[in-house]
């Protein structure tokens, strides 16, 4: 399991502590310092089959900054994968790939379900 995450995101650290209590094995990666590639982004939005606009931060500054609530209806796939993979800062986190899953952010019912097969 590859868990990708901004360490001071309050978010990352809920989802972190969940996998943790649930006993769950995974292979830490910071989003700033390692971002996801262009090929990692289209393979994992392949296996998603969630379309790209939900792969993007856009609670984040530099979502904001860069106008892209507007700019991203212009935009073809391969222009959104080219721009997601130029800083993590764009990126949803956390993100976890387990398998052929692909979760973005984090609901903790979701992952509860995917992850254990339970519902609570």
């Amino acid at each position: 399991m590859l868990f990708i995450e901004y360490p001071k995101c309050t978010t990352c650290k809920k989802a972190k502590k969940w996998l943790d209590e649930h006993g769950m094995t995974y292979t830490d990666r910071h989003i700033k310092e390692d971002n996801p590639t262009y090929e990692e982004l289209k393979q994992w939005r392949e296996e998603s089959g969630l379309p790209l606009r939900k792969f993007f931060n856009t609670s984040g500054m530099l979502y904001r900054e860069m106008q892209l609530k507007d700019k991203l209806p212009e935009m073809d796939e391969e222009e959104m994968l080219q721009l997601l993979s130029t800083d993590g800062m764009l990126v949803k986190r956390p993100l976890l790939i387990h398998g052929s899953k692909v979760l973005i952010g984090f609901k903790e019912s979701q992952w509860q379900e995917e992850l254990t097969g339970q519902t609570e």
